[in-house]
Parts: structure tokens; sequence; C-alpha cells
């Protein structure tokens, strides 16, 4: 009994040590806080190495016991903007009493199941204190892993009053997800693909009510690390890593944190709050998702061959003469495994990334076009056009507001350092705070180019 006291002391004692870091930014009246945190799913989690089938689900006090002490540090924490993943919401008595708790709390709870009845799903809420709700959408993936996100647009409150006057627009969207797993690198592409969704809804979405620009965050359970193509796909796309900027780490810093350990043993960071400001510099979207693809066939091409002359022999050899031909390019791909199955490259995609690489459009690729698109391609290259007219859509007069990372914090503090507790039971994920201070910045204004 002493040992077991003794345990659960140790671990009361690392959470507070991170949880007394960040309660002053959080109660910081002027600041907006979030918290993403995957809470494991009772229905996924195993109790049992002899027999996986038994999980926590088929035990009442263990599931209950375990939501409870969760719900108790979200509610001990207060942040103003809570994103869960792995929400149990085929139970409905757990959905009550998360519903209870966060209702009585002050917080608006939205809750979204993944399709196909999978059990779980995603639950977002917001304080009412910190903001009004304009409108939820639900984005519903219908693919094999049967994922979904959530969209909020909202209204900043009380006490952000001092931001508002007729120029100053004072509007967030939040985006909480949970992307597919990579149970193999030939779901990398699948990811990527869930990722580009997300941000053409966005962007569809503040077209469609003439919004300008508003400050992003994107919370939730990535499931791939600072190493993987979704990362550099949103960097690509201006948004940041709130945890990595309050710690000044850069992106090539990939083992700095932790945040989970998955059913194979292993740990990786793979739980962000990306923000993207009203002024930070974009790239087209399509841009960022071509050359995504063109990163990911480089990709492929450097696991497999050693040297480019070897990379450009392969791509051009169901090709005839010296050039890469469009068949002969389709043929290598399918080599690669980025064709030919459910989740592969599809034709439009396939034209899209052929374009990207055929420089000059004459329908072949010579040696000069496969280095600079494909063996040399940085998908970091800046988008000179959009650079050229970023003054020009710059509005000199109406102001919105952005964010800036005051502080981040990852429970438990074992993992900051890149090492995984072996007596931290709350779930397989960390918990992701983060503190916002607003800020007012010019608005960029929506091109069609």
């Amino acid at each position: 009994m002493g040992t077991k006291n003794r345990r659960i002391n140790s671990r009361r004692r690392v959470s507070r040590i991170g949880s007394y870091a960040i309660a002053s930014s959080i109660k910081d009246p002027t600041c907006v806080s979030c918290t993403t945190f995957n809470i494991l799913a009772p229905i996924y989690k195993r109790i049992s190495h002899k027999d996986p089938s038994y999980r926590e689900s088929d035990v009442k006090d263990f599931w209950l016991n375990r939501n409870k002490r969760i719900l108790d540090w979200l509610l001990y924490e207060r942040a103003s903007i809570i994103c869960l993943q792995e929400f149990w919401v085929g139970n409905e008595e757990l959905v009550s009493i998360y519903d209870k708790r966060l209702g009585n709390a002050g917080y608006n709870s939205f809750k979204l199941a993944r399709t196909n009845n999978r059990g779980d799903g995603l639950l977002t809420a917001v304080h009412k204190d910190y903001f009004r709700t304009i409108s939820h959408r639900e984005l519903l993936f219908n693919d094999f892993g049967d994922r979904v996100a959530q969209l909020l647009h909202v209204e900043l409150i009380v006490p952000f009053s001092q931001y508002r006057n007729n120029n100053t627009r004072h509007e967030i969207l939040i985006v909480n997800t949970h992307l597919l797993f990579p149970h193999n690198s030939s779901l990398c592409l699948e990811r990527l693909r869930q990722v580009y969704r997300i941000l053409q809804y966005v962007e569809s979405y503040q077209k469609e009510n003439n919004l300008n620009p508003l400050p992003i965050l994107l919370c939730g359970d990535w499931n791939g690390s600072k190493k993987g193509h979704v990362y550099k796909f949103l960097r690509a796309q201006g948004f940041i890593s709130s945890y990595d900027a309050a710690h000044l780490y850069t992106d090539t810093d990939a083992q700095k944190w932790v945040s989970h350990r998955n059913h194979r043993g292993n740990i990786c960071g793979v739980d962000f709050i990306w923000l993207l400001n009203p002024n930070r510099y974009m790239k087209l979207l399509k841009t960022s998702w071509s050359e995504a693809l063109s990163g990911m066939l480089k990709h492929q091409l450097r696991r497999a061959l050693v040297t480019e002359d070897d990379a450009f022999a392969f791509l051009k050899a169901n090709s005839h003469g010296h050039y890469i031909t469009y068949s002969g390019f389709y043929e290598a791909l399918c080599q690669l495994n980025l064709v030919g199955h459910s989740h592969g490259l599809s034709s439009e995609e396939i034209k899209e990334l052929w374009e990207q690489v055929d420089i000059d459009g004459n329908g072949v690729l010579d040696y000069v076009e496969f280095k600079k698109r494909i063996w040399n391609a940085c998908s970091d290259q800046i988008d000179e056009v959009r650079g050229k007219v970023l003054d020009d859509v710059i509005n000199k007069t109406e102001q919105t507001i952005g964010f800036s990372v005051k502080n981040a914090v990852l429970f438990p503090t074992e993992v900051e350092k890149g090492k995984w507790p072996e007596d931290y039971s709350l779930s397989d994920h960390a918990r992701l705070t983060v503190v916002f201070s607003p800020v007012r910045m010019p608005c960029l204004r929506l091109t069609s180019s």
C-alpha cells in the first residue's frame, strides 16, 4: 500500500509542477488559452496483455474513474478552449458526465462522432466568458479511416473589449481533428489529403461568408511528427507550431519533446496546436499541395535510389528517348506504390503533380526539370508571385485580432524532455496547453490569384 501511495503522489507532484508553471498565464484575463488532448477512448484502451480483446470499456469503474480524473484536470486548468480526441461519443453515460460538468463550468460543447459508428469522435468546448459561437460546422472525410473534423467560428467577448473598434475584427476559427494513424507508408498520402481537405474547407468557409482571413487554430492529434509531410505542408502554408514557438524550437528540433506512446511502444511528438495569423504570409493552397505531392515523390525516390542519376533513369525507364513521358511517369508512380490502391494518387492528383514538375509544359521532363522540381525540390521555397502582391492585398485601414504565443506546456512534464513516464496512466497522449496573447494586426484580403 505504501508503494502504491508513493506512485500516486509522484504522479500528482509531476503534473502539478507543470500546472503551476502555466496557471498564471491561463488566469490572465487578457489572454486566450487552448488545450488539446487525446483522451484514449475506453473501447481502444487494452487492460490485459494476455487478452487483447479485453478493453477498459468492459469495466465501468476503470473508464469512469479515469475520465473523472481527466475532467478534474481540465476543469482545474480551465482553458478557454478545450479540444478532445477519442471522446467516447457512443457511451451515453460518459457523454452526459462531460456535458454536465463542462456545462456547469461555463462551457458550450460540440461533439462529432466518426462515421460508420466507430464509437469515438471529437469534443470541442469553448468557455462562454471568452467566446460567442457564431457557427459550428462538421467535416466528414468519408474515407476508409472514418475521420472527421470540427470547425468553430467564434467571436471574442469581454474581457477583450479593449480591442473593439469599428475597424477591428475580433473573430477566430478553431479546428479540432484526429488524423489517420500511419500504419504503413502508403497511408502518408491519405493523411496529407485529410489536411488538404481541412484547409480547403476553411478557405471556402471564409470566402462563402465574405470574411477576410481570421486567426486559425488547428488543434488535435496529427498522428505524425515534425519530420513528416503533414508538418512540412502546414509550415508551407504559414502555420506555426505554438509549442515550438513558445520554446524557440526550430523545424529541425524533432526530438526535443514527445506527446504520445503508441500501441507499438514508440514515443513521438504528434499533438499540435497550430496557429496561423491573418497577416502571416501564405502560399496559394494549391501551390503548397502540389509541392507536397512532389515532396512525397522525392521522399519515395530517395528511399529507393541513392543518386539522382539512378532516380532519373528509373523515372524514364518506361519512356522513350532521353526524357520522362507522362506514361512512363505514371508507371514509375505505380512501382513506388503511390498509385494502384484505394488511397493512392487519384488521376486528378497525378495530373497536378505532373503539371508541377513539367516546368515548361511541353509534355516531357528533361534532366534539368527533374533536378529542379523533384530531386532538389524544396517545399519551403517562396511563392514569388504571391510575395510580389503581398503589399497590395493589405488593407491599410481594417484591422483584425491576431495572437502571439505567450506560454505552452505539455503534461506530464517528463515528455518535454523527450521521455515517457511509466507511471502516467491518464492517457497514451500528453495534454498540451497553450496561452495566446491577442494583438492587433493589419488584415490581409483573400484574392482569387
